[in-house]
């Protein structure tokens, strides 16, 4: 039995259909290299944004110029305005205090006196500023009850220099008053150009009772 030429082919072309996939198989794509391709853009960019927005040149840089430092003198008031301290913040010139036990070293306040009688009343008190005192340190008259009547005072000057710290007796000569009754006076301490200081709660005070 002899096959026809045409059935042979087309029974060829039907194998050969049936054996060849239906689609064409694409080639499977390199993750790798597509990432590695990626990045590379994404720097470049990055470079390209940086060099865009860096200055050519940097600014000059600014040299602070130091001050020129200002001498001052630093002063300090005291408890009076007429008293300074150069240099020392805080501290006080001219100052003193006591101690009531050991203040009044003679005539106790209270003490009875005839008419006309001389006494001398000493104070020990304290140098508690910075400046030592010498001998034109004294104390003086600030008032009195009854007013005006110092009592013929005379201030007895001071016999040696009195540093910071220490203690000094201050003496003045009275002559009590001549009528009955009871005298009291308020001294103040002043230094070599007859300023006044201390603090008020230390007013130097003499007091007696004439008889």
């Amino acid at each position: 039995m002899k096959i026809k030429l045409p059935i042979i082919l087309l029974t060829t072309a039907l194998l050969l259909a049936a054996c060849a996939p239906a689609t064409p198989i694409e080639p499977t794509p390199d993750v790798l290299a597509i990432r590695t391709s990626a990045a590379s853009t994404v720097i470049s960019e990055l470079t390209l944004t940086a060099a865009a927005f860096t200055p050519t040149s940097a600014p000059p840089t600014e040299t602070a110029t130091p001050e020129t430092p200002i001498a001052t003198a630093t002063l300090i008031l005291a408890t009076d305005p007429t008293q300074v301290a150069l240099g020392t913040p805080g501290a006080i010139c001219d100052d003193y205090s006591f101690d009531l036990t050991t203040l009044d070293v003679t005539i106790p306040d209270g003490t009875p006196m005839t008419p006309g009688q001389e006494f001398v009343k000493t104070w020990k008190i304290k140098n508690t500023g910075i400046c030592t005192w010498d001998t034109n340190y004294k104390a003086i008259f600030s008032y009195s009850s009854p007013p005006n009547n110092n009592m013929n005072a005379q201030p007895i000057p001071l016999s040696a220099l009195v540093a910071p710290g220490q203690e000094v007796e201050v003496s003045i000569q009275f002559k009590a008053p001549t009528t009955p009754g009871e005298y009291t006076g308020y001294w103040q301490m002043v230094n070599a150009q007859g300023i006044p200081f201390g603090k008020k709660d230390f007013i130097l005070i003499v007091k007696i009772v004439v008889q």
